[in-house]
């Protein structure tokens, strides 16, 4: 079977979407697929400028007037075309041709189009871009929905429906592992602040509305000096409005802020952690919940859907807006050893369903019926 992915346009710098793109790509041909990576050529975009002021729209015209040729072209030689983030739905054709399938991360966006509250507004211009996205979803074969939450998202959004919607968990897109504690210092050296036996706790991820790190700032302030750790934010650095706050808060000289860290800083990270503090208020999956558990790391995050079935209820669960539950679940994890043991047994346990093997072993079936009712 001959399979095309298409990924994401370079100059977006969606670097999640890039590393699902090359687990599905790598895990694809590991297994002895004949597969081949097609994106959206930057055209206009040579130089690969990010999509800001007049740029995002020369990116529009890049992948909504220009790529759907080339993409179609490259799916003439394919079995099987899986589209791997349902954002690129667009590229699912209106006619005949190789049956399509894409994942769906999450429909927030489409929501947020639709006037419901998921922290992802839209302009005018951009609600046009999610009906269309809904509409090319409509045309796939199969939708592969990342968690149940998706999925149930995607068949209130998808009345009528007639493809297959399934759920195919995203898979760790790293071999994280429990380090042995000299490895983790020696890879963490190059974080001075952090050389120390000092405790600290980890939030992976953006200054996004809906990642909601200003509860983490409150937590922090609630804690205050009865737990004397700092509070590492890995991937984004802060923004001057969340600096702002801490120092209004009075916990800006706790903050260490490591700008996208690499895979190995960020499994010593995970692993030399008291806890993975993430209060996201919504998401389609919640990566940084896995790979903490996979390093040993214990999980308190919010209680919203989909955490408890990603986390498998194998973490501290919070109302995010609720900076006092935090500080409850760090005071939690310090006073009692038992508890904390317990979620690092049950999250490495958890963590372990996650594998690349599974993944592709269910994309592969998923592949075989789409093929055999086209």
């Amino acid at each position: 079977m001959r399979v095309l992915l298409v990924g994401n346009y370079e100059p977006d710098g969606q670097e999640s979407m890039a590393r699902y793109a090359s687990l599905l790509y790598c895990g694809l041909r590991d297994a002895g697929v004949e597969v081949t990576l097609a994106l959206p050529g930057a055209t206009l975009n040579r130089n690969g400028r990010p999509p800001t002021d007049w740029w995002k729209w020369v990116g529009y015209v890049d992948k909504l007037v220009l790529a759907p040729r080339s993409i179609s072209r490259a799916a003439r030689h394919a079995d099987i075309v899986h589209v791997c983030d349902h954002s690129n739905a667009v590229y699912v054709p209106q006619g005949t041709g190789a049956p399509h399938v894409v994942t769906c991360h999450d429909l927030l966006a489409v929501r947020g189009a639709l006037g419901e509250a998921t922290d992802c507004p839209a302009t005018t211009t951009g609600g046009i871009l999610q009906r269309l996205i809904l509409a090319g979803l409509s045309r796939a074969h199969a939708v592969a929905c990342v968690s149940q939450a998706t999925l149930r998202d995607a068949a209130r959004l998808l009345p009528g429906y007639r493809g297959e919607l399934v759920v195919t968990p995203n898979a760790l897109n790293h071999p994280y592992g429990v380090l042995a504690p000299e490895v983790r210092r020696e890879r963490l050296r190059a974080l001075p602040v952090l050389a120390g036996d000092e405790p600290f706790l980890l939030h992976v991820g953006s200054n996004l509305r809906r990642k909601n790190r200003e509860i983490i700032l409150e937590s922090l302030a609630l804690i205050g000096p009865a737990w004397r750790g700092k509070m590492v934010f890995a991937g984004q650095p802060l923004s001057p409005e969340l600096r702002d706050r801490a120092r209004q808060l009075g916990v800006a000289d706790r903050l260490v802020e490591v700008e996208k860290p690499g895979n190995d800083v960020l499994e010593a990270l995970y692993g030399s952690a008291h806890a993975l503090l993430f209060p996201s208020r919504f998401e389609g999956f919640g990566w940084p919940i896995i790979e903490a558990q996979a390093c040993g790391c214990p999980v308190i995050c919010s209680d919203r859907e989909p955490f408890p079935e990603v986390s498998g209820n194998a973490a501290i669960l919070c109302d995010p807006d609720d900076a006092g539950a935090f500080a409850r679940g760090v005071f939690e994890l310090a006073s009692l050893p038992g508890r904390r043991e317990n979620l690092v047994s049950h999250g490495l346990a958890n963590a372990a369903r996650y594998g690349r093997r599974e993944m592709i072993s269910r994309f592969s079936a998923l592949y075989e019926r789409v093929a055999e009712r086209a």
